[in-house]
């Protein structure tokens, strides 16, 4: 198969599927753990930044954040200078996730990637990297 879109949503899936797998376990999602990457990385975004930089949708993002405040891993505070605005803050239980699940993504990063060489492993995260940068720079186009 040589097109670009199928073998990336093919891939995607199958990473998915594994990481669904790997997780589990933590009693996490891939959804819920694509946030809480973004929010060990940055605690106390908004719901409008966790979209902007997972590229996703508000209803998407409305129901995760609902599902993750559930199950004791986000809190969600009216931010002190604007009270329109929302801001998802980790609980404690969240944050001691952050490196067995860590653990649990690199585990399957690396089952995928077995067969490269180191070369072709940052080579092949270059080239996608470039190529989510083209899409995210392209939305507004045609």
């Amino acid at each position: 198969m040589t097109s670009a879109g199928y073998l990336a949503n093919h891939m995607a899936r199958l990473f998915a599927q594994g990481l669904r797998r790997r997780i589990k376990p933590f009693g996490l999602a891939p959804a819920q753990f694509m946030t809480l990457l973004e929010l060990w990385r940055e605690d106390g975004l908004t719901q409008k930044q966790l979209i902007e930089r997972l590229d996703v949708e508000q209803a998407t993002m409305a129901n995760t954040l609902s599902r993750m405040e559930r199950d004791g891993l986000v809190r969600r505070e009216h931010d002190s200078e604007d009270a329109r605005v929302q801001r998802v803050w980790l609980t404690g239980p969240a944050r001691d996730l952050r490196e067995p699940a860590t653990r649990a993504a690199m585990a399957q990063n690396e089952m995928a990637l077995s067969e490269l060489t180191d070369d072709e492993r940052r080579r092949l995260l270059a080239l996608m990297a470039r190529v989510v940068e083209t899409m995210r720079g392209g939305r507004s186009g045609p």
